[in-house]
């Protein structure tokens, strides 16, 4: 099971970016996703999550309304919208992966991760 975050990059304070969890051998949507952000010298925050079984999406109280997660099952891809975004925002992003039939979030931690995107919000 291996996982790639890919789509990050430099963006000016109110720009978008929208990263992409992608898959290689195995199928996305048959997994919980998750996105986790680990900014320079805090420790690692989840963001958002989908679920496995029926899709319901969640998105950390701080970040509703601006931050988004969606999947395409045709492209085998999850994706993390992220609008009006902020230098707080700074940090390296990170998916990951696993089965959890609750119809939201994992109350674990998951068993899949993969390489971090990093996301620099900055004038």
């Amino acid at each position: 099971v291996q996982l790639q975050a890919s789509g990050g990059g430099l963006v000016q304070p109110g720009g978008s970016l929208r990263l992409s969890c992608t898959a290689s051998g195995f199928t996305l949507r048959h997994y919980a996703i998750g996105w986790f952000r680990q900014a320079p010298g805090k420790e690692r925050e989840g963001v958002s999550c989908i679920s496995e079984s029926n899709d319901s999406t969640y998105v950390v109280e701080s970040l509703k309304g601006r931050f988004t997660v969606s999947r395409d099952n045709a492209k085998n891809t999850v994706y993390l919208q992220m609008n009006n975004l902020k230098p707080e925002d700074t940090a390296v992003y990170y998916c990951a992966a696993d089965h959890y039939a609750g119809g939201s979030c994992p109350p674990y931690e998951y068993s899949y991760w993969g390489q971090g995107t990093l996301v620099t919000v900055s004038s």
